[in-house]
């Protein structure tokens, strides 16, 4: 297989929008696919907020954040483009997933959890 079909996703522990009783953890390993696959990212959250948002980053090789996707707390499974999630409030947990991939996602992925003043 040329390493060129190859994709290598990387999850890295990310961060909550403000107050310390607030909690995302990624503890999936390196994932690699194929082009044109499909591949799911998974997070876990803690939070006593009863309305949030989780947020989906995509780390470029500049360092740049780029934002893919959205999920407030009180709507069904969001979707924008080749970005879906499963968001699991019961469990706590929410994932991403990236179809139909492409070479340019290759990246470090950042699940993000704010209340509502960080999208303003």
């Amino acid at each position: 297989m040329p390493l060129s079909s190859l994709l290598w996703v990387l999850l890295a522990f990310t961060f909550s929008a403000s107050c310390v009783a607030q909690k995302v953890t990624q503890n999936q390993p390196d994932i690699s696919s194929q082009v044109g696959q499909s591949v799911t990212l998974n997070c876990r959250y803690e939070t006593s907020w009863t309305y949030y948002y989780l947020v989906w980053y995509k780390q470029l090789p500049s360092g740049q954040m780029t934002y893919l996707i959205q999920q407030y707390s009180e709507n069904s499974n969001a979707r924008n483009g080749r970005y879906s999630v499963n968001f699991q409030k019961a469990d706590k947990s929410i994932s991403l997933i990236i179809s139909s991939l492409q070479l340019e996602d290759s990246a470090k992925y950042f699940c993000a959890l704010c209340d509502s003043q960080c999208l303003k």
